[in-house]
């Protein structure tokens, strides 16, 4: 068995491999070259692939930072790991600890702090290791390799067929219209110089990257496949609302103006109008248990859980 870096001829085999050991993850060519090659940040080296029998049977993707993230900078310290697996056939050799000790010498040569699995952005597939799907995996991680759980993400969807908003809620949202100066409605070119620096002031850059990929559609190709909405309270923007095709968010009101139901209303407001573009389902990868309660109120129901997990490489 030989480790080395990924090379373009690997592709096939790397994807069977991922197909096989990741079942519940599988990822088409097109997306494992828009999503991993084309990343800036990516590199053969940080891809390495076991060699056995004359093919690919193992690999573990790892990025680290090449070019900053918009104004966040390098993160120096930190490094992710997106992907791993091994063939079934090829389990239980030593195979995936020698793909980690590789790719984890390497970071500690480098220089890296710590190493998560997975909240890589701006290309992470999950959150981190589905714990229904996975449950030997994470063992293996936390038992031989050494990482621990951070916290757990929730990914939940809804049918939303037939969706209306609760005529309890409609009657709030008018109240809050007519008493409160409240205005939740869809965004137009106007607000866009307020809203850009609002999301990195109140939510980071991650943030301000998904609000510019929605909205580069939305002003440009078609808004027919998506919603964004804006909350305005006596002019002053407070929070904003997305949805494109079936993913939803993220959604989000500025600090101190939550706590008032605005979330609700946001979140109710952008189903209702995705529901009547024909969009017939929702879903997000990634929320906490206090979050996933107000999901829940619209018909969201839990798909998949995930351990977000960390090594660190310095003492």
């Amino acid at each position: 068995m030989q480790i080395r870096p990924f090379r373009g001829s690997d592709e096939s085999d790397l994807l069977d491999v991922w197909r096989q050991a990741l079942p519940a993850d599988r990822i088409s060519a097109s997306l494992f070259r828009t999503q991993v090659l084309l990343d800036p940040n990516f590199h053969c080296e940080n891809l390495p692939v076991a060699v056995a029998d004359g093919r690919v049977v193992g690999f573990i993707l790892c990025l680290a930072r090449r070019v900053p993230y918009f104004l966040q900078g390098m993160d120096a310290d930190e490094a992710w790991i997106t992907a791993f697996g091994v063939h079934p056939q090829y389990q239980r050799r030593g195979i995936g600890s020698a793909l980690f000790a590789h790719i984890l010498g390497k970071l500690k040569k480098e220089g890296r702090a710590r190493v998560d699995i997975s909240p890589y952005v701006p290309n992470y597939f999950v959150p981190g290791v589905d714990t229904a799907a996975y449950p030997d995996t994470i063992h293996f991680l936390q038992q031989h390799i050494g990482f621990e759980t951070l916290y757990e993400a929730i990914s939940m969807g809804a049918d939303l067929t037939g969706f209306t908003i609760p005529q309890r809620l409609q009657q709030r949202i008018k109240r809050a219209e007519a008493e409160e100066g409240l205005s939740i409605r869809p965004i137009a070119a106007s607000d866009i110089p307020d809203l850009m620096p609002f999301l990195v002031e109140n939510f980071g850059w991650d943030w301000f990257r998904f609000a510019q990929s929605y909205l580069l559609e939305y002003f440009g190709d078609s808004p027919h496949r998506t919603c964004f909405l804006i909350a305005r309270e006596r002019s002053e923007l407070i929070g904003f609302c997305q949805m494109r095709n079936e993913r939803y968010g993220p959604f989000g009101v500025k600090a101190d103006r939550r706590n008032r139901g605005i979330g609700r209303m946001l979140l109710f407001k952008c189903l209702e109008e995705m529901a009547a573009k024909h969009i017939f389902y929702a879903y997000f990868l990634w929320t906490d248990e206090h979050a996933a309660r107000l999901y829940a109120l619209a018909g969201f129901e839990r798909r998949r859980q995930f351990a977000v997990m960390r090594k660190l490489l310095k003492t």
